[in-house]
């Protein structure tokens, strides 16, 4: 896996983060930059532990399952890009109301917005990353452009209120980056 790949699956995974900080913002109204670098850095903690957890997880047992290995990361992408897309035409009036500034609040979204990361920690174990030291730079770059996305949207959101914002379609951008990565991690294993 490129850089520029792995680059791909931080920005498409950090959608979430993207979309549920312009959300956030929203509702804080004024910049408080407790509550956003708060939420930013638990969107990126969380975001980069969860494809480290897959990863050990799936890599104890990937090389019984080596043949099929491509269609699972397959699989698994564009389920989550899948699922990413169908959430973007979601009516903001579906979605309840939250409170950015609870640590509660915080918590649960980051782990909610991480679980597509732990799915891809998974896949990366099948993609070929075997030691450590392949895991961890991919899993910084994942979280580093959480945390800026998450200040960037929750700042956006501050700005720009909720019309503006959810023009971006920030979710379907998101998942199609996803579905796409899946598709190519396919085509060249059934290529090679």
């Amino acid at each position: 896996m490129t850089g520029f790949e792995i680059w791909l699956i931080a920005i498409g995974l950090a959608m979430d983060c993207f979309a549920v900080s312009i959300a956030s913002g929203i509702i804080l109204k004024r910049i408080q930059w407790r509550p956003i670098l708060i939420m930013a850095f638990f969107f990126g903690l969380f975001q980069a532990l969860m494809p480290l957890i897959g990863w050990l997880c799936a890599n104890t047992f990937s090389h019984l399952i080596e043949n099929v290995d491509h269609w699972i990361a397959f699989g698994i992408l564009s389920f989550l890009g899948g699922r990413m897309i169908i959430e973007s035409f979601k009516h903001e009036d579906d979605r309840k109301e939250l409170n950015p500034t609870s640590l509660k609040v915080v918590l649960t979204l980051a782990i909610a917005t991480s679980i597509d990361a732990l799915a891809v920690g998974i896949s990366f174990a099948f993609m070929g990353i075997k030691d450590l030291t392949g895991i961890l730079s991919s899993i910084s770059v994942i979280g580093v452009v959480s945390f800026a996305l998450s200040v960037i949207g929750l700042l956006l959101g501050i700005k720009c209120h909720c019309s503006q914002a959810r023009k971006l379609h920030a979710e379907l951008w998101g998942g199609i980056i996803l579905v796409l990565i899946g598709i190519k991690i396919l085509v060249e294993h059934l290529n090679s």
